[in-house]
């Protein structure tokens, strides 16, 4: 009986010194809010040494993870992890080999603004009132909706933001530090000084859970073929193909395609030294990562659409021993996730106003709810001679557009096909003799959009043929649309 005596004092006493240790360590961090009285410090004391006893599985109450945000521009699932062929990404492909890789990730609208706002605060662009650009001087309705970053600031978090917000207006989101846009902009990508810029940024957090969120000018227009060496043997026309859902051949697309996949390549070399500069620091442990894009490229039938090429998106999260490492994840999920999973993560208390949910697997404990069976995009304008608006919804296999001023001429078709652009903008040299003949409905339709349009995504992924007027689907139809309406309502 002696010598288990001794072994549960001896077990008891390393425990209580462990408890100890995070005790101070939480005191430490309590110092550090920017507000709080002496009765919450006391509190926070007392409660420490029960919070830091271990339940069943991993230590749910361990320290709060640092949050590291990547957003790139203007980018669709055009990387090695995705199966695209021309990409060359082996740092994101090696992140998504690390996490869970979502196969079917959407933006809420396709539009930097307008994105960027249901990532910052968990809301629909028609919800949160920024429907279009930024830069036009579109705003969301508010500045006290409930954010992303101003959450976690309030929460103890050091925030800081690399490149662009581009949501207006930019003082609701409260970020601590602003980083440079001399070395992060359209006109110069230097991705390793972003690199060195975000390493200084967490080693000034020491002591203090961090949220960064660094947004690449990669791949935004005009596409930069190679910048400060990167990549070090860029893409001719001659070594891509049209993406799959443009099917343009001319050779204006094909060399501003090359380029593109140039500026996804440059993209991962900055993810990559980020990514690098995070594990010097110590930090890669205790960090969850979430990388996604803003929303697809600008491309005929991408970017400003509701289409495929558009609102799809590729969303790859890591945090290790947390989230199981190489797996596709299948479930429709949107970027009004984001937000719930952060505060999932840090185990802030949910926010009942947000239409999202954690992305985080559930625990034998706390299993997740069954996921959303539908998944819900809109669009409105992207500036005031863009707007043509449309809602779609889509499930496991149909995808239903209803376009809400159809059958006139679409302003986003003319902008894809416009021969002599305004600078900064690109000449696709729009040559229907360029198409392949089954191309050429899907463009009349994006020309001039019927009220519905309905898509099998599991038979068409790339939205070729409407079955919005065909008799047989008329079901389908229907059903979707009624869904839709009383989402919208």
């Amino acid at each position: 009986m002696k010598p288990l005596l001794t072994v549960a004092c001896i077990f008891l006493k390393s425990a209580w010194q462990a408890v100890c240790r995070r005790s101070c360590d939480r005191l430490r961090r309590l110092s550090a809010l920017r507000s709080g009285s002496l009765r919450s410090a006391l509190t926070a004391l007392l409660l420490a040494p029960l919070a830091a006893l271990p339940a069943s599985g991993p230590d749910e109450t361990a320290i709060r993870p640092n949050i590291l945000l990547i957003v790139s521009e203007d980018n669709g699932p055009e990387l090695g992890c995705y199966g695209d062929r021309f990409a060359r990404t082996p740092h994101l492909d090696r992140l998504a080999a690390s996490g869970l890789r979502f196969d079917r990730a959407y933006v809420t609208q396709a539009g930097c603004s307008q994105s960027r706002s249901s990532i910052f605060t968990g809301l629909y662009p028609h919800q949160n009132g920024q429907i279009a650009l930024a830069s036009h001087l579109f705003r969301m309705f508010s500045a006290d909706t409930p954010n992303l970053p101003a959450t976690l600031r309030a929460a103890g978090y050091r925030t800081g933001v690399i490149g662009k917000i581009h949501v207006l207006p930019e003082k609701a989101f409260g970020f601590e530090k602003r980083g440079s846009s001399r070395d992060n902009s359209f006109a110069n990508r230097d991705v390793r000084a972003v690199a060195r810029e975000a390493a200084a940024f967490i080693a000034a957090s020491a002591g203090r859970p961090f949220f960064l969120m660094v947004n690449y000018s990669d791949a935004h227009l005009p596409w930069r073929r190679q910048q400060h060496g990167i990549p070090e043997a860029p893409l001719s026309a001659a070594d891509v193909a049209p993406l799959p859902y443009v099917g343009l051949r001319s050779p204006e697309t094909l060399r501003g395609t090359a380029d593109y996949y140039n500026c996804i390549a440059r993209l991962d070399t900055g993810v990559g030294a980020l990514l690098a500069e995070l594990e010097k620091s110590g930090s890669a442990a205790d960090t969850l990562v979430i990388y996604l894009a803003d929303h697809g490229a600008q491309m005929p039938r991408g970017k400003m659409t509701s289409y495929e090429g558009g609102v799809r998106i590729p969303l790859l999260v890591a945090w290790p021993g947390r989230i199981p490492a190489g797996i596709a994840d299948r479930r429709l999920v949107s970027t009004i996730d984001i937000f719930p999973t952060i505060l999932a993560a840090c185990r802030l208390p949910a926010l009942a106003s947000l239409p999202g949910r954690s992305l985080l697997p559930g625990s034998a404990r706390d299993p997740a709810p069954p996921w959303r069976e539908y998944l819900f995009t809109e669009f409105t304008a992207h500036w005031a001679e863009t707007y043509f608006p449309s809602r779609t919804v889509r499930d496991d296999r149909f995808k239903l557009i209803v376009n809400l001023t159809p059958d006139r001429p679409n302003p986003l078709y003319q902008y894809s096909t416009e021969k002599h652009p305004p600078a900064g903008r690109f000449d696709y040299g729009f040559d229907h003799a360029t198409l392949p003949s089954n191309f050429h409905a899907a463009f009349a339709t994006f020309a001039r959009p019927p009220r519905f349009e309905l898509y099998d995504l599991a038979a068409d992924p790339h939205e070729l043929r409407n079955l919005g007027n065909d008799p047989a689907y008329a079901p389908e139809i229907s059903r979707l649309h009624r869904i839709l309406v009383e989402w919208q309502e």
